[in-house]
């Protein structure tokens, strides 16, 4: 026996002693030789960090879970290293992230940790649709550009070297805007707790003020519905200052107290002329505080375009002081969405999501169910569907079918300085989707009933986790057509 773990630690020695790209056969070997000790341990003596100019070595390590004097379980010493690198890589901070080993000898091991930077910072000029999709603009707005909101954005994704975010916007057009958000995940010396504050101030020339209850499409009202010669005057202004402050003790879990208050005015013809329950008992002016409890669970291969793992969060919300009259709600949200590889490069998930406001009676503003966000089915984009309660679930079916790297021809951007070569991966999907959404009081052609829709698309995957998704969907209205999303990891 004492000859065989001889020949095994040589054998972990020469493969640790290459680089973590040969973890994987050596945890396949470890857990196909049955006469191997499981309860064979390796020291860890030494862990260094390299390639991070800005981000601070403790932020690193502190993601990374792994400390020196660590002993570890041979048998599991790949799965330690991949979630290192996993949780590392889904703060956002890089590119690329690689682990590799040394061997010191037989029971003694050295780590070290490369990281590629992504650029952090961005003054950007901005070009956004007011609309919820590209879809929406096209086809019910003609692709108007008055409804566009253009101007300036500043960010910096790691201020501080410690992941803190700054972020300013300064906004024109549809929507005039100004807006400061500051966000330090690591505040204490521990590094468990983090906070945010922010302030939003902005004027829009156009409210949705309802929602047909025949073809569910948002109703807006400008100065331009009342024939005024002023047809590009503000109907509404909003401000809003938010803070909260954030726990989160270990990789996955995190717990967010927050708390916010707000400040609208809305045009004196919304409450008298369209809709008397835009604001509930309000009438054209209201302030009110809001706040909120959010637990949120994240353990995925990555964060922005997860393949594997699962996620789940859960929410509070009351707006207002009391539990009757003007803007009060007491809201509770939750759901649940597993990821699993199925072998060969297939891919399978689900989600599933539900809120409910209570007491079912709410001020219109305060209806928003499916049709918003991300709480939506894919086939029914164009509708909104007012409600108080809901439940929705998607499933996906994927396969990866082309992963390339493409050299870029002309001048490196500078956000790209340290990758000369663009990642690519596509993937092939069906899904299907279904949800419920009640209403008690505005009840439409497409609320308080089951609902469902399926499709199939294309989803590209490229660098900064930027995905842009193609989805041909149907739904149970018998319609069909091309639908177009992006998401950007920043």
């Amino acid at each position: 026996m004492g000859v065989l773990k001889n020949i095994i630690f040589c054998f972990i020695f020469f493969v640790l002693s290459q680089n973590c790209k040969a973890q994987l056969a050596f945890n396949d070997i470890v857990h196909t030789k049955s006469n191997i000790d499981s309860s064979l341990h390796l020291h860890v003596n030494k862990i260094t960090v390299k390639g991070n100019k800005k981000t601070k070595d403790y932020i690193i390590l502190r993601e990374a879970q792994l400390k020196e004097g660590d002993s570890i379980i041979i048998t599991t010493l790949y799965k330690k290293l991949e979630q290192a690198r996993q949780n590392i890589y889904n703060t956002t901070l890089f590119n690329e992230v690689k682990i590799n080993t040394l061997a010191v000898d037989a029971f003694t091991i050295a780590i070290e940790i490369e990281v590629k930077e992504r650029w952090y910072i961005f003054p950007t000029p901005q070009f956004k649709l007011v609309d919820r999709s590209i879809n929406e603009w096209i086809k019910t707005y003609n692709a108007d550009l008055q409804r566009v909101v253009y101007g300036v954005k500043f960010a910096d994704y790691n201020i501080s070297g410690r992941r803190d975010q700054l972020r300013f916007y300064l906004l024109n057009g549809y929507t005039r805007g100004l807006s400061f958000f500051y966000t330090a995940p690591y505040s204490n010396k521990a590094l468990t707790e983090g906070f945010s504050v922010g302030v939003n101030f902005s004027q829009t020339r156009e409210v949705n003020y309802s929602t047909s209850s025949t073809n569910n499409s948002l109703l807006f009202f400008s100065t331009k519905s009342t024939k005024d010669a002023s047809i590009n005057s503000f109907v509404s202004k909003n401000l809003t200052i938010n803070a909260s402050y954030r726990i989160r003790k270990g990789v996955f879990n995190t717990h967010i107290f927050g708390g916010a208050f707000t400040y609208l005015k809305v045009s004196d013809s919304i409450h008298l002329k369209y809709n008397s329950n835009y604001l509930g008992a309000a009438k054209s002016t209201i302030n009110f505080p809001n706040f909120s409890y959010n637990y949120i669970h994240s353990n995925v291969n990555n964060v922005a375009y997860p393949l594997t793992g699962n996620t789940s969060f859960m929410g509070i919300l009351k707006k207002g002081l009391g539990f009757s009259g003007k803007l009060n709600m007491l809201a509770f949200e939750g759901g649940y969405n597993k990821f699993i590889d199925l072998g060969r490069n297939w891919y399978f998930s689900n989600g599933v999501a539900a809120s409910i406001k209570l007491p079912f009676k709410q001020a219109y503003i305060n209806q928003r169910g499916l049709g918003y966000g991300n709480a939506f089915l894919r086939g029914l984009e164009l509708y909104t569907i007012d409600g108080v309660a809901y439940m929705l679930n998607k499933a996906t079916l994927k396969k990866k079918i082309a992963a390339f790297k493409v050299k870029l021809p002309f001048g490196i951007p500078f956000f790209l300085k340290k990758n000369d070569k663009i990642p690519f991966t596509f993937f092939a999907k069906t899904y299907t989707d279904f949800g419920y959404i009640y209403s008690k009081y505005n009840a439409s052609s497409l609320n308080n009933k089951l609902l469902y829709s399926g499709g199939f698309g294309v989803d590209m995957l490229t660098f900064y986790d930027f995905s842009i998704k193609f989805e041909y969907s149907f739904n149970q209205l018998n319609e069909k057509g091309l639908f177009l999303r992006f998401q950007s990891g920043f």
